[in-house]
């Protein structure tokens, strides 16, 4: 989902900038309402578990491009799936993105420690392979959306500033402590509107958990289709994030992301879109000197999972209400 996200700026910039151009964009149809601010953006659902699963569906899929009768292709994931479809669509520009796979291997490995290429920049060099170069350096991001009375409702006190909180990864070692977490809850409940977000039973009972605990706290994790989401995330003051998914959503809204860094790191190229450095809260490097220990944050020593727990609170609470 991540990846999806962090997409949607780069092609905002290539249509305002290449007005000429016109983009199909082939994605699952979960992710389509990503795409719904961008003009001469389309997207094109992929349905991997029916018609075009395996080799067979990915045939099939590559004759239903050819009917689009597409210019070139960019591909963005560079995995599998597309190097297959690369082989059906010969005689087509076919630019794939150029991971960096070895130069993050050195970053894990402690070869070196700086910042590498942004995912964002990556994106936009397959662009420019294909004639279209792309400046990110002055983004342009939609109007917030209009809430309907189902999603005022769920703000409370619309005069209040609003805080989005995340606080899921898909590994414990890239997540903030719950209790610790609490604590920012705790404080910030106090002065703002706090809107938790994720996904799945286990989350939704947590977060059902922290919203019963506090005053102005609301979790909408299962209750909202992804469009609700985007458009209560829109009219946010700041979100707080983890490394996931959920950041990269905010940032391409414009919204104001802080996040807080386990054994992952910005360095790594996975920083949310057109945030300033120290929006990034970081686990103690002299406490934990290996990170980043991996690229995904599936790898770490045991005595890294909760090297989240160097933030203090009072760092993370600073933090957003100097931005607010």
């Amino acid at each position: 989902m991540g990846d999806v996200a962090m997409t949607v700026p780069v092609l905002r910039a290539l249509v305002q900038q290449h007005p000429e151009v016109k983009v199909t964009v082939l994605t699952r149809p979960f992710f389509a309402p990503f795409f719904w601010s961008l003009s001469k953006v389309e997207v094109y659902p992929v349905d991997l578990k029916g018609k075009h699963k395996g080799v067979l569906g990915l045939f099939k899929l590559s004759k239903e491009l050819r009917k689009l009768k597409v210019d070139a292709v960019a591909d963005l994931h560079n995995v599998l799936r597309s190097n297959i479809l690369k082989l059906f669509l010969t005689g087509k520009p076919f630019i794939q993105i150029k991971k960096g796979r070895k130069e993050k291997n050195d970053l894990i490995t402690g070869k070196f420690f700086k910042p590498l290429k942004t995912t964002h920049q990556r994106y936009a060099d397959v662009f420019g392979k294909l004639g279209l170069k792309i400046d990110l350096s002055t983004p342009n991001f939609p109007d917030n959306v209009k809430l309907n009375g189902k999603l005022e409702g769920l703000l409370g006190n619309l005069s209040k500033k609003k805080i989005g909180i995340a606080p899921f990864a898909a590994h414990e070692s890239k997540m903030y402590p719950l209790d610790l977490m609490e604590e920012v809850i705790a404080n910030l409940s106090k002065e703002y509107h706090i809107v938790l977000f994720g996904g799945g039973k286990k989350e939704i009972e947590v977060l059902s958990s922290m919203e019963n605990k506090f005053e102005n706290v609301v979790n909408v994790a299962g209750n909202l289709s992804l469009n609700e989401e985007l458009d209560l995330i829109s009219n946010l003051d700041v979100m707080l994030s983890m490394d996931s998914g959920n950041g990269h959503i905010a940032a391409m809204l414009g919204v104001k992301t802080v996040t807080i860094w386990g054994v992952t790191h910005p360095y790594a190229g996975f920083v949310p879109f057109n945030q300033p450095e120290d929006y990034a809260l970081l686990s103690d490097r002299k406490k934990f000197p290996e990170i980043p220990t991996s690229v995904y944050g599936n790898k770490f020593p045991e005595s890294y999972k909760e090297a989240t727990r160097s933030i203090s609170p009072k760092d993370v609470i600073r933090k957003i209400k100097n931005l607010v």
